[in-house]
């Protein structure tokens, strides 16, 4: 039990934090191409209220949490946000421009994956620190969250990023069947996750940019 709320207390900024970014950029990135639909709703903000989802971004991953470690020894997160409100036809260029918002999410992640490492490597300059133990656990969780979710909202399945961003790239005639799919882009994520498909298609990725980023930062970790 002390094992799990340990780990509870080392995920739950990074995973709060990872959300946020990620929602609140998808929202400048569409203010700065003509839309202020997520502006006027005062979802272009650092402020987690905002964008957390009781059930997607709290219970669903806390049950997931605790049930792996229980049964597997392992923790295992998935979840979501209130997805920012975008209004794709107020764009500039709603095709072109889809492809800017629609990437501004994951870029955050990456950014923030880089944040965590920056906080492993003060971590370990101050090994002394009552602080430098817990500081480097979530910065190891930071970057493991961060990775995930770049990695796992560039898939190009809608209504992800990367079926957003894959919409904007194709060709029109073939662009407009591929949106359609998004009513059941869910569905067919969770037949993926439970699957076991989907950890075969991400999980190579997910690693290498694990290892990208402890390289491009000199982490030993």
């Amino acid at each position: 039990m002390n094992e799990i709320i340990q780990g509870i207390a080392v995920y739950a900024l990074p995973v709060i934090f990872a959300i946020t970014m990620h929602e609140a950029a998808h929202g400048y990135a569409a203010k700065r191409f003509g839309d202020p639909t997520a502006y006027d709703a005062g979802r272009i903000s650092l402020n987690p209220v905002r964008h957390i989802d009781l059930i997607g971004t709290i219970l669903v991953p806390l049950s997931l949490f605790v049930l792996s470690k229980l049964t597997m020894g392992a923790g295992f997160l998935f979840g979501w946000a209130k997805p920012v409100p975008v209004d794709f036809t107020r764009l500039h260029h709603p095709k072109r421009d889809m492809l800017w918002v629609a990437a501004a999410g994951p870029g955050a992640n990456l950014l923030m994956a880089f944040f965590w490492a920056l906080m492993i490597k003060l971590a370990i300059t101050m090994p002394e620190s009552t602080f430098a133990k817990p500081l480097a656990l979530m910065g190891i969780a930071g970057i493991e969250i961060n990775v995930v979710l770049m990695v796992l909202n560039l898939l190009p399945l809608p209504p992800l990023d990367g079926g957003r961003m894959a919409v904007s790239l194709l060709p029109m005639r073939i662009a407009y069947p591929f949106a359609r799919i998004e009513p059941y882009g869910f569905m067919i994520l969770l037949v993926l996750l439970f699957s076991g498909a989907l950890s075969i298609i991400i999980g190579p990725v997910i690693l290498w940019m694990k290892v990208f980023i402890v390289s491009l930062f000199g982490l030993y970790i």
